[in-house]
């Protein structure tokens, strides 16, 4: 396993489009940054600090964030997450991302990932692996 050691960082931008409304993704029907999409913005710039970090047979998936949008951002705007990995155990990761507009927070998401072997999680997924809820 890769060290992921606190403090590890990453930024990621987008430039919001239509495709990326609350309108579009079915959040709300106003034509704003739609916190689906901002959710998503923030767990790729979280993967992105792990990038270099993990062997090639690790990956780590999303478990749980809580998100708090304050601010809408409408279409054209360019919003970025600023990802900052704040706790490592175990297999758990913690982070904390400002996700900002015009240089101001409109959203701060506390997210967790968990690291896990590639090939054995796929594995759980497939058809007649044993996973619960198979008769």
């Amino acid at each position: 396993m890769g060290r992921c050691d606190p403090g590890l960082k990453h930024a990621r931008s987008l430039e919001v489009t239509e495709e990326h409304t609350a309108t579009a993704v079915g959040s709300g029907d106003v034509p704003v940054f739609a916190t689906p999409a901002l959710l998503a913005l923030a767990e790729a710039a979280c993967v992105g600090a792990l990038a270099d970090e993990l062997d090639p047979a690790e990956t780590t998936v999303g478990t749980w964030a809580e998100v708090e949008h304050g601010r809408a951002a409408p279409v054209g705007a360019t919003v970025c997450a600023h990802a900052t990995l704040i706790g490592h155990h175990n297999r758990r990761l913690e982070f904390r991302v400002n996700v900002e507009h015009d240089g101001e927070r409109i959203a701060l998401v506390k997210h967790r990932r968990v690291l896990v072997d590639r090939e054995r999680f796929l594995e759980k997924l497939a058809p007649n692996s044993g996973a619960v809820g198979r008769g």
